[in-house]
């Protein structure tokens, strides 16, 4: 049966993008690739913007920092603003934005205005991640394609971070630094000019009031709990930090319950009660938390135990893009032909293999062990990625696919944040009781403590002790951290593990290809967003034809918030 898409044409519930939906595809992939990069590059160019602005060390922090705040705290409001206004009209407003605020960051003559731009390009970035995603629940029907755009999606999403920091250091070496915020602008003047000829517009058909309130309590929930938890990473268990932890909790808690009494909630409560929404939302958390914890150390391993310089670091990276390759095409390619729990128990077990060889590195370890651990790591953490973004985004009615997006989104930020500051920890914890063992002979007591802190200072410090107490120190210095980073990496073990059996026991049910396609009969229905269960084009709300031999569910009684 032919049914009306967003755009007035008609098309079948199965139809197939064409060409045009493709190349729209690349339109999608190029703004979360700048974002993606933001998140790295001023790591890089930080020691010349202080030498340029001369900020104070509270200014250096909220320069990291508030881009990523903002970012994570406003993802599930822009999701919700999206499915009401437009996800292309909030995509083409974000990629406006976003060229704008960098062409601000690059020219900052102070830190206060360097602070501000970046706090703007996080609330662009927050407009452009969750768009992105809902609309590829758009343009793409076919299960198949839209499984290979996710993987692309996904690819582009990793491909930034990992470019971020070549791109970066290459500008860096060769310009100043604002060269490193101007590599965004004509990229989103592209997507300025061709995003309206390429991509569909959609929106909820009757999206009911904004939740203003709710809008505010998820901002203050996310900044909270994120600062909270970076913050602990840094500093240690003080007041402040355990507060606004606590705080976040706290209104998470009042965001939740008002989402469950609002008219028009940004977030149908509903949703989360789906086991393959729950569980995909679950699983990718749990993953981030793990792969950002558990892979925290292995650039400074590069860097201060192997002595390399950072560009040289920042290019061993590129030996893991034909493992994400490999990753991305696996898991669309396994995905048709076994169960999802059984995918993402595969996925994970790879990703745990990766940690095993990384808790096996030692400071003389060959390149060739910390490459394959790296690659088998970055295959089965975006084997597991791939699949539980399409899980999530087609678990979700089409109408709220831009606030599904929002909070996987949201998931993989807090899961990250949660990740460095655990993992991080125990880290810095194995580093710093190694260190605090028996004195090398002829070091000051100042220099050991400052080699105590961190393997940055350790080196520093050595750098300044003459003769054999310093290669002594340097030697020290090099094997705590890689115990500190071998720990971390057996947690990151067991984490993938864990969630492997846990994928596998909640999924255990779920057939190949309709891991995300329908709920269960034993799930509960998903309010709709208005009086209109599914927009027209969506393959959701279609009615579908009875097939020979598939036995119709047993009738229930309304319950729960049911139609009859």
């Amino acid at each position: 049966m032919a049914e009306p898409d967003v755009t007035g044409s008609f098309t079948g519930s199965r139809a197939r993008a064409g060409h045009k939906e493709w190349t729209g595809l690349a339109m999608l992939v190029l703004p979360c690739l700048l974002v993606s990069m933001d998140l790295s590059v001023l790591f890089l160019a930080l020691p010349f913007i202080s030498a340029d602005l001369a900020p104070t060390g509270t200014q250096q922090l909220w320069m990291m920092d508030i881009y990523g705040f903002v970012l994570a705290g406003m993802l599930i409001t822009m999701g919700a603003v999206g499915d009401r206004i437009g996800r292309r009209r909030l995509l083409i407003a974000g990629a406006g934005a976003f060229g704008v605020a960098s062409l601000a960051a690059a020219h900052a003559g102070s830190a206060e205005a360097l602070i501000a731009a970046r706090a703007v390009l996080g609330l662009a970035g927050a407009t452009l991640m969750p768009s992105t995603l809902a609309l590829i629940r758009t343009m793409f029907h076919d299960p198949l394609q839209r499984k290979t755009a996710v993987a692309i999606w996904t690819g582009g999403m990793t491909g930034g971070a990992v470019i971020g920091p070549i791109v970066g250091g290459f500008l860096l070496e060769h310009y100043w630094w604002g060269s490193a915020f101007l590599v965004n602008v004509p990229a989103m003047a592209l997507l300025l000019v061709l995003g309206p000829v390429l991509l569909p517009e959609f929106r909820a058909p009757a999206p009911g009031r904004f939740d203003l309130p709710g809008a505010l309590l998820s901002l203050a929930a996310v900044i909270a709990a994120i600062y909270g938890v970076k913050e602990t990473a840094v500093n240690g268990f003080e007041p402040l930090p355990l507060l606004c932890l606590v705080g976040g909790l706290l209104l998470g808690a009042a965001f939740l319950r008002r989402q469950r009494r609002a008219a028009a909630p940004l977030i149908e409560p509903a949703l989360l009660r789906r086991r393959t929404f729950g569980t995909s939302l679950a699983v990718n958390t749990v993953v981030m938390f793990g792969f950002i914890g558990g892979s925290l150390h292995t650039n400074q391993y590069l860097q201060l135990v192997l002595g390399m310089r950072p560009f040289a670091a920042a290019l061993w990276s590129l030996v893991v893009v034909p493992a994400i390759v490999a990753g991305i095409t696996l898991s669309g390619a396994l995905a048709r032909r076994m169960r999802p729990g059984h995918v993402l128990a595969v996925a994970l077990s790879v990703a745990a293999g990766g940690f095993v060889l990384l808790a096996a590195l030692r400071p003389d370890s060959p390149l060739w062990l910390f490459a394959t651990a790296v690659s088998a790591l970055a295959s089965g953490v975006l084997m597991a990625a791939t699949l539980t973004a399409d899980m999530v985004l087609t678990a979700a009615p089409p109408e709220r696919a831009g606030a599904a997006s929002a909070l996987s989104e949201t998931g993989s930020e807090l899961g990250g944040a949660l990740g460095m500051a655990v993992l991080g920890s125990v880290g810095a914890a194995v580093y710093g009781g190694r260190m605090a063992e028996p004195s090398i002979p002829g070091l000051s007591p100042e220099a050991a403590r400052t080699a105590g802190d961190t393997l940055a200072a350790a080196v520093a410090a050595a750098a300044r002790v003459p003769g054999p107490a310093g290669d002594a120190l340097l030697r020290a210095a090099r094997d705590a951290f890689t115990e500190g980073m071998n720990v971390t990496a057996a947690a990151g073990a067991v984490v993938m593990a864990a969630t492997a059996v846990l994928a596998m026991v909640l999924l255990r049910r779920v057939e190949p290809g309709t891991a995300a396609r329908t709920a269960s009969p034993a799930e509960p229905a998903v309010r709709a967003c208005g009086p209109a269960a599914a927009p027209p084009g969506s393959d959701q709300g279609a009615r579908r034809p009875r097939t020979p031999g598939r036995r119709r569910p047993r009738r229930r009684t309304a319950g729960r918030g049911e139609p009859r």
